[in-house]
């Protein structure tokens, strides 16, 4: 049994990413899980930045004093282990730009996805031969529109409806949907917590979780931070990280109790630890609504 906390290392982790790995934490060490680091780097296999960025992000975890079990697993090294997925999975070649997709499909989520229409889904092989002459294709998972009910800590049941979702975009790069699930499986994460952004996707997850043989994980999606416009939170907010709190006289320990304060686990300007706070956490009487940074 396991959780995980999974960053991508596009930037700095800022308060509102610590506040999610310190629940990440407290939620597995609270069940007496393990918990894992995964390295999400599909996305910036080609930043020359990333491998420093993630040395950054992981000793800005451990300056709060959460600990790991095990390595890092980094998803730019298991890319044959999303082929050999794919070549498990009913799929097919799409060809469609997301401004056809938008074009042809119904109303957006409320997190922006847009459901796929199925345009390639019956494409005769000559149609996908000419179409490759002009366009690199995707790879599509063949859903037929199955219903996936997940159960999340505090939303309860959520249903959705699994499109036909991309699992390899047209560059080649597996997709995030995959490459999550087959990681979740491989380390047997069976929790999963994170921000509540992401509880939409969930059905999906699930979904292609039961195709490749695996459990469908418990689920915890906390609020977000935001900033005083509601918007969620980003370096462009001011100091939020752990290196600009710094530059303001800001210490790492100051940081931790404003992260504690902000769940209701301490008392502000409470010095605390990783430890103190796991003696007084009970995921039932956190906070439900987004977190306002000042």
């Amino acid at each position: 049994m396991a959780g995980r906390f999974a960053p991508s290392p596009t930037s700095d982790l800022h308060l509102g990413n610590l506040r999610t790995a310190l629940l990440a934490w407290l939620f597995a060490r609270g069940s007496g899980r393990d918990f894992l680091l995964r390295i999400e780097d599909l996305d910036t296999q080609r930043v020359t930045a990333a491998p420093e960025v993630a040395a950054r992000q992981i000793a800005d975890l451990t300056a709060i004093g959460l600990d790991f079990d095990g390595e890092p697993v980094w998803q730019s090294e298991r890319l044959a282990s999303y082929a050999r997925a794919v070549d498990r999975l009913d799929s097919y070649e799409c060809f469609c730009t997301r401004r056809e997709i938008a074009e042809a499909a119904s109303a957006p989520h409320a997190d922006g996805y847009r459901p796929y229409p199925g345009t390639c889904r019956n494409l005769s092989e000559g149609e996908r031969a000419q179409r490759r002459r002009t366009r690199p294709p995707a790879i599509r998972v063949r859903a037929d529109g199955a219903t996936q009910t997940v159960t999340d800590r505090w939303a309860g049941e959520v249903t959705g409806v699994v499109d036909d979702f991309v699992v390899v975009r047209n560059d080649g790069v597996p997709a995030y949907n995959l490459a999550v699930v087959v990681d979740d499986v491989a380390q047997g994460v069976d929790q999963v917590v994170r921000g509540d952004d992401l509880l939409s996707s969930s059905p999906r997850q699930a979904w292609l979780t039961r195709q490749l043989g695996g459990m469908v994980p418990e689920y915890a999606h906390v609020p977000l931070a935001v900033n005083t416009d509601g918007r969620r939170l980003a370096k462009r907010d001011g100091a939020v990280t752990l290196t600009d709190l710094a530059s303001a006289g800001v210490t790492t320990a100051q940081v931790l109790t404003r992260l504690a304060h902000s769940l209701e686990l301490a008392g502000a300007g409470e010095p605390v630890t990783p430890e103190q706070l796991l003696t007084r956490f009970d995921p039932d009487t956190l906070p439900r609504t987004p977190w306002v940074v000042t």
